[in-house]
């Protein structure tokens, strides 16, 4: 089986105004990089998905958060907080952000890919269950894996994996006490949003089922590299997840202008391995990997290329 490749033209059409680093062009790039090579755009699954329910949203969001949201555009603000920008596109294809994380789970437990990646805009993972903030209208990742407890027997547990350089708070929060979904997120700290400390574990009964790995800026990458493995073994000694999904920010990387970590393409390509590895061992495979952050126009497409090459290497 292929490697699902999720996309959809709104996803380009949010648009964030002059200047902001969460920029339309983000889309285009990958695209562009993804498409550069006949041959390999032909060995993956392409897939055009659906906006999902309101119900499906708010499997991971109060209905408070999704009114305010789509108030916001019925009353014209252009602003959901200081760095949270949207037009006249946004909330559709905020819809078919978080469709397209569902569809890569249908893809992956249907049969029809053996995993999955989502060019998807707005990304998702600063969204917490009550607000928008840092780019992100609704929590995809935190969507996708409700989505895929509901929908499947046979998916219990999911074990999240966030790479971004910038912690994951919406996603923690989300789902902070609740033991079924382990959240992990390696990022560089002290650093936007200032969450995401060792100490950060869960509560209640989610306690043990966080856990955070911060990163001092200027960290070499292969220490970056054995702190992420080192992780993912310990995690994989005591959960057994049915399936994996991945919030993968790509500005981690050495050349992005909102991080300051020292990771290179392969780097990206070796810890997508040591997931693979993973998921190869536990739950036969089934990744969903959704682009978060990365705003190195230079850089951003061919690291998500080697990224998806990676997860099409069977």
């Amino acid at each position: 089986m292929k490697t699902a490749l999720i996309h959809h033209p709104i996803y380009q059409k949010h648009d964030t105004g002059i200047g902001h680093p969460e920029t339309p062009r983000r889309y285009e790039v990958i695209m562009n990089a993804l498409k550069s090579d006949e041959n390999f755009w032909k060995g993956l699954t392409e897939i055009t998905p659906e906006k999902v329910s309101k119900g499906i949203i708010q499997a991971a969001h109060t209905p408070e958060h999704f009114k305010r949201v789509e108030g916001a555009f019925a009353n014209g603000v252009e602003h959901l907080d200081a760095d949270t920008i949207i037009s006249m596109n946004s909330f559709d294809a905020a819809l078919y952000a978080a469709g397209g994380a569902c569809r890569a789970v249908d893809a992956v437990m249907s049969g029809e890919a053996a995993n999955a990646f989502v060019v998807v805009r707005p990304p998702g993972h600063h969204a917490t269950a009550e607000n928008a903030m840092g780019f992100c209208l609704f929590n995809n990742v935190a969507i996708a894996a409700r989505y895929a407890q509901s929908k499947y027997k046979e998916i219990e547990r999911v074990a999240i994996v966030d790479w971004d350089v910038h912690h994951g708070n919406g996603t923690q929060g989300i789902f902070f006490d609740d033991p079924s979904v382990f959240f992990f997120s390696t990022h560089q700290y002290p650093w936007y949003p200032g969450s995401g400390s060792r100490g950060e574990t869960g509560f209640g009964r989610g306690k043990g089922y966080t856990l955070n790995v911060p990163v001092k800026a200027q960290t070499a990458a292969v220490e970056q590299r054995r702190m992420f493995d080192g992780a993912i073994g310990e995690i994989a000694e005591n959960f057994k997840p049915d399936l994996i999904l991945i919030s993968a920010g790509f500005d981690a990387h050495a050349h992005d202008p909102l991080g300051q970590l020292k990771l290179e393409n392969k780097d990206f390509v070796q810890m997508t391995k040591t997931v693979k590895q993973w998921a190869d061992e536990t739950c036969a495979g089934r990744i969903v990997s959704c682009l978060e952050g990365g705003y190195n126009l230079e850089t951003l497409g061919e690291t998500v290329k080697k990224h998806v090459a990676e997860l099409n290497n069977q």
